[in-house]
């Protein structure tokens, strides 16, 4: 449990979560938390986000089936940023790319698709 830390929410009590491969330090994906999805994720071991589009907490994987097992998780040196390190179960980006980092600026594709969101979703998320 967390009590040597205070962690800087920004307005709308949000703190940006970039999360990383723990064994190979890959960019997957960058979300928000808030307090209580912080709070989950220290004591369950699984990444829990705040969803802004949706305005509700969210577990990784809950709908697809690609949790994420945090193994560590790090803080900035102003205590606004975490980096949660995880073990990826199959595909982070719910486009159905490994990572969320999957192109170029110019649009070059360079990523790994794992899966089709419309046989997951029913539906293609953006």
């Amino acid at each position: 449990m967390r009590d040597t830390l205070s962690l800087k929410f920004l307005d709308g009590g949000l703190i940006p979560v970039i999360v990383q491969d723990e064994k190979t330090g890959e960019v997957l994906m960058m979300a928000y938390a808030n307090e209580e999805a912080v709070k989950l994720t220290e004591d369950t071991g699984f990444a829990h986000y705040y969803s802004r589009s949706r305005k509700k907490l969210w577990k990784k994987g809950e709908e697809s089936g690609h949790f994420q097992k945090v193994a560590r998780i790090l803080v900035d040196c102003d205590e606004d940023c975490l980096i949660y390190e995880v073990e990826q179960t199959g595909a982070a980006c719910h486009t159905g790319y490994r990572s969320c980092f999957f192109r170029t600026l110019d649009g070059i594709i360079i990523g790994e698709k794992i899966f089709d969101p419309e046989k997951v979703y029913g539906t293609t998320k953006h």
